[in-house]
């Protein structure tokens, strides 16, 4: 399993390009059977980390599993990709065959919620 923020993925991408070993990087994501990706929608993508983005939801179609969280609610994401041909290959790979779960309530983070635990 890999546990990864969205922002410094694709700052890690980006210099992975750079450096030429953007295949090496890629393949090897690719190969984690789970991905969690966390803080999805926290900041806007450029055209550069979408295609990025498209290259790794591809690489894991039908061969490895991606968690995705986010505060974002699932309606608003095509428009946070904010490139419709890409948002609709993207959101295709990751909406395929997936389980959402929408979490209700106060978060964990709040001290006042924790203290409130059975």
């Amino acid at each position: 399993m890999l546990y990864v923020r969205l922002p410094p993925l694709l700052e890690e991408l980006h210099i992975a390009h750079g450096d030429g070993s953007f295949g090496r990087r890629l393949a090897t994501i690719g190969r984690t059977d789970v991905l969690l990706i966390d803080d999805w929608g926290i900041s806007p993508l450029n055209q550069s980390q979408r295609a990025d983005l498209l290259e790794e939801m591809d690489d894991r179609v039908g061969s490895a599993s991606s968690i995705i969280t986010s505060q974002l609610p699932v309606k608003h994401w095509h428009e946070y990709l904010n490139d419709p041909t890409l948002a609709d290959a993207i959101l295709d790979r990751i909406v395929h065959n997936s389980h959402r779960i929408a979490l209700q309530g106060p978060s964990m983070r709040d001290p006042e919620t924790a203290k409130k635990k059975p």
